[in-house]
């Protein structure tokens, strides 16, 4: 279904679903539970956007022995608003570092796709924020997620009232969909990394800017049910070389914490990512519900690899309303 042929025939059906229980209090389809016994989650010591990223990004792929060879594989990174301190969005020498890594595992392709929050001028927020010259210089296919062409995909959770979402169908075209969030606290959410990056794969063009049906039905809800409806498989690559702290996601401070976190488990990196920022995952809502089926949020389940979060661990400002979430367990 294209863009138009939706908006004829379907915007009413998809911005005012309603969605009953999944039953027996559960609220989730059973093929929506993709949560493992154990989670890895990798944190690597990475303190500078330099030419060394490459190899830390290809190090950190080789430790999860993505086969990758021959495939499609989909960046998705955080690209919302640009911002001169360069701190809002995933840095473009992380972007350019995982197209160079990926390509070295023998990906057929990689794709960088996005569709922007804030700003519908996709052209001016690639040239300010430094990722048209990635593209460009290593001929990388860009698609703006806003404007793609749509298909229904029914939601297999029921933490909003949506029954379907219209997903880009780049998305079912590629083999591996990579979230590539900023390291960021948020205003609503207490944390925005690469669950909540997946707010980027769904269309303006259909659901507002920025993302209005999504922030109508709850930032915390929506979260969920967008990546219990995702296509497989998955991976995530944080970038945490300098995060932001205080009122993200795009008002905050710079916080330098040098790493990045690697994981296919994408609420175990989440956790692993809040740790970091010394919160506490499993007080963060969404996190706390993805974790029941989505994948690991509690520390036990989740084997460590590369650093330690103790040794990387920033202390993260938070808004006063969130202070809540600094109260660590374990």
């Amino acid at each position: 279904m294209n863009r138009r042929q939706f908006l004829q025939t379907s915007a009413a059906a998809s911005l005012a679903p309603l969605l009953g229980s999944c039953g027996d209090g559960v609220r989730w389809e059973k093929s929506a539970y993709i949560k493992a016994k154990k989670s890895r989650v990798a944190i690597l010591a990475a303190e500078r956007y330099d030419s060394a990223l490459r190899d830390t990004i290809l190090r950190g792929l080789r430790l999860f022995s993505l086969a990758v060879a021959g495939k499609r594989v989909l960046l998705k990174p955080n690209l919302v608003e640009f911002d001169p301190r360069g701190v809002i969005n995933t840095h473009p020498a992380v972007i350019e570092a995982a197209v160079d890594a990926f390509r070295t595992l023998g990906a057929r392709e990689v794709i960088v796709a996005e569709g922007p929050g804030h700003r519908r001028d996709n052209e001016y927020i690639l040239t300010a924020s430094g990722l048209y010259d990635v593209i460009r210089e290593h001929r990388v296919r860009y698609v703006d997620l806003n404007t793609d062409d749509v298909r229904p995909a029914p939601v297999k959770s029921s933490f909003t009232r949506f029954k379907e979402l219209y997903l880009p169908d780049t998305l079912y075209n590629a083999d591996l969909l990579v979230s590539m969030p900023k390291l960021k606290t948020h205003h609503w959410g207490g944390v925005t990394l690469a669950l909540k990056n997946m707010f980027g794969v769904i269309p303006g063009a259909i659901y507002g800017w920025p993302k209005n049906a999504l922030h109508w039905a709850g930032i915390n809800g929506s979260i969920v049910d967008i990546n219990s409806s995702l296509p497989l498989p998955r991976f995530a690559i944080v970038d945490g070389i300098v995060g932001m702290e205080g009122n993200g996601p795009l008002q905050g401070e710079a916080r330098q914490a040098g790493v990045l976190v690697f994981g296919s488990d994408l609420v175990a990196v989440d956790a692993t990512a809040a740790r970091l920022m010394t919160i506490e995952p499993t007080r963060v809502q969404y996190l706390a519900d993805a974790g029941k089926f989505l994948g690991n949020v509690e520390l036990a389940a989740i084997e460590q690899i590369g650093e330690t979060v103790e040794s990387r661990r920033q202390d993260f400002r938070v808004l006063e309303k969130f202070n809540y979430l600094k109260k660590l367990i374990g």
